[in-house]
């Protein structure tokens, strides 16, 4: 597909889909935890300026098959340093292994977990990335709800919430923080669907729950993926929503990927 631009020069212009990866640094990472082990993680980057904000992703349940590689976590690395100048985080909780590799040690439940996400903000800081904010998809959000509140972060975005491991007193918390809390429930997930999610948040006074029509707890498909990155992008870089569905460009064609 083409695009006439600025008279006589002429883009090739591509649909950004599940399978596109655009311009981006990216960079192993690893991370070390206060118990002395040693986390796969990636960070990815803007290729030609600072990013404006941070995203740590907190996977899925390894158990369950959740990694750092999780479809929607590497649509976001793959896309959102191009589009929306953002830094994306990325890492296997201890004793999960992804396509990048196997962190150390053993998965605790989402109890130790928490020092896997202290090492994640510590580096991230460490690195003076800008603006942090924690993502959690799933098991991911347990994490972002009981240790959230404890970390240097602007705030959480959680992706079908479950609340298996977080109790209110620890949902509480979030009251007495200035942490922003948004939270995206399909309307039919496997565990938590938007009637029940209202009950349960009730107790923190300034979440934002967000109710997502025909949505499933796996997100699914290309209209999936965009409302979350999307949604994402309205929290932490509002001036970069909504994201293009084509984008254009000169030369070699972006990476697509089976």
């Amino acid at each position: 597909m083409l695009a006439e631009i600025s008279g006589k020069t002429i883009l090739n212009q591509i649909e950004i889909r599940s399978s596109i990866e655009l311009p981006a640094i990216r960079k192993p990472v690893t991370l070390v935890t206060e118990d002395n082990l040693k986390l796969v993680a990636e960070l990815a980057l803007p290729l030609d300026k600072d990013p404006v904000a941070t995203l740590i992703m907190l996977h899925p349940l390894p158990t369950a098959g959740g990694f750092m590689d999780s479809h929607i976590y590497r649509k976001a690395s793959n896309r959102l340093p191009a589009l929306a100048d953002l830094a994306v985080l990325r890492f296997n909780t201890r004793g999960t292994e992804s396509p990048h590799g196997k962190s150390e040690g053993e998965f605790d439940g989402g109890q130790l977990e928490r020092l896997d996400v202290k090492a994640a903000v510590e580096y991230a800081i460490k690195e003076q990335l800008p603006n942090l904010w924690l993502v959690g998809w799933s098991f991911g959000t347990e994490l972002a709800l009981k240790y959230g509140p404890d970390q240097a972060v602007l705030g959480a975005i959680l992706l079908s919430p479950p609340l298996h491991r977080t109790s209110e007193a620890e949902l509480m918390r979030w009251n007495e923080t200035d942490q922003k809390l948004v939270a995206l429930i399909p309307e039919h997930d496997d565990y938590l669907k938007p009637e029940e999610a209202a009950g349960r948040f009730a107790c923190v006074s300034k979440i934002e729950l967000i109710n997502v029509d025909d949505a499933k707890h796996l997100w699914v498909g290309e209209t999936a993926t965009r409302r979350v990155l999307n949604e994402i992008v309205k929290v932490v870089n509002p001036g970069a929503y909504p994201l293009p569905e084509f984008i254009s460009y000169s030369g070699e064609e972006p990476k697509l990927h089976e």
